[in-house]
């Protein structure tokens, strides 16, 4: 799918940047939860995982389709090629045989071979070179009749080969528009979900978590302890990192963005239990999980959660869906990697991801 990038990243008002660390932790734990200002919040955030999974079933398809009907396009160009081979050496062969047949003719055919014994100083000589023209003439024939029999079947070869080369790009013309639909409807409902969103973050309470089907653990995390917070087939890109200045930031940036599309799957980056989940303020829709080797990483400017406080979560678990609420220039996961719970304890999450095994894609 297209990513849609931030336009800038997360933005801290200089008010909250500056603020004690305890007032600052209870700023990002005190919005109530899970009150429900939108009640169609839970079910616009299912539509989206599953027209995303939709779409990305429907990419996946052109795609091997398409590189199907390449190798088959390939196919028809060389049995194309070898038709034609076959062809020339067919006319070359007829000239062959009609060769034969003027030299006959002009020797006066059967009726010479009489003349030639009677005429030969040696019958015998004369008797094997007419049995040589014979069975040259009959081996010629034979030639004939397996080369036209081999372009037969060539031609029958490269018709379906045409056949199937077609289909396939039928079948792709079809996945196309059907990708084109389903992409339209899924800005749709991201629309809608942003919206929902929106309207939590101003409410200042949470509508309950959104409960997504999970996706079977990934073959490349099987096993591991530690993963991205979004999943690389996702189309992520590494916008503003950690430390970095400007006008966004009172001080300075305290996490590392992901530019991705509104509705993209946001996962926990390791096993634990969710510590809070907020709506309102800087971040938006936040989620912290607590980690089992007691870290914390935190999970900002949500569109939807998909777990709720207390909750128990594994490596690679939907904990939301990103999206662009609180201080926010644009659809993104802001992402931390904190000592405590609090604002102010955090790390630079690249290495911290590093060190745990975790490298992450391409940074812009």
């Amino acid at each position: 799918m297209a990513v849609l990038l931030a336009l800038a990243a997360p933005a801290l008002p200089a008010s909250a940047a500056v603020r004690p660390a305890a007032a600052r932790a209870a700023a990002t734990t005190a919005a109530p939860e899970h009150a429900a200002p939108g009640a169609d919040g839970p079910a616009v955030s299912a539509e989206v995982a599953r027209l995303l999974a939709e779409a990305s079933k429907v990419t996946a398809a052109y795609e091997r389709d398409r590189r199907v009907a390449a190798a088959q396009r390939v196919r028809v160009q060389g049995l194309q090629r070898e038709l034609d081979a076959r062809r020339r050496e067919l006319a070359a062969l007829h000239g062959r045989a009609g060769k034969v047949a003027r030299a006959q003719y002009r020797t006066g055919g059967p009726l010479s071979v009489t003349a030639q014994l009677l005429l030969a100083d040696d019958a015998d000589d004369a008797l094997r070179a007419e049995r040589a023209a014979r069975q040259a003439g009959r081996a010629v024939n034979q030639l004939l009749r397996d080369t036209d029999r081999a372009e037969r079947q060539l031609k029958t070869a490269a018709a379906r080969a045409r056949a199937a080369w077609r289909d396939l790009e039928t079948r792709n013309t079809r996945l196309v528009e059907l990708k084109r639909a389903l992409e339209a409807r899924l800005e749709r409902a991201r629309l809608r979900l942003q919206a929902e969103a929106d309207r939590s973050v101003a409410a200042g309470s949470c509508r309950g978590p959104a409960r997504l089907e999970q996706p079977a653990p990934r073959v490349a995390d099987s096993g591991r302890a530690w993963v991205a917070p979004v999943a690389e087939e996702d189309g992520y890109v590494l916008s503003a990192g950690f430390g970095g200045t400007g006008r966004h930031w009172a001080r300075r940036h305290t996490g590392q963005d992901f530019a991705v599309d509104i509705g993209t799957p946001v996962r926990s980056i390791g096993s634990g239990r969710v510590h809070a989940v907020a709506c309102g303020g800087p971040f938006g829709i936040e989620v912290v999980v607590r980690h089992d080797n007691g870290w914390y990483s935190q999970y900002a400017h949500l569109a939807s959660t998909a777990v709720e406080r207390g909750q128990r979560v594994a490596t690679g678990q939907w904990v939301g869906q990103a999206g662009t609420t609180g201080n926010s220039t644009g659809p993104h996961l802001h992402f931390e990697v904190r000592l405590t719970p609090h604002l102010g304890s955090e790390v630079d999450p690249i290495p911290w991801l590093r060190e745990n095994g975790v490298v992450l894609g391409t940074a812009r």
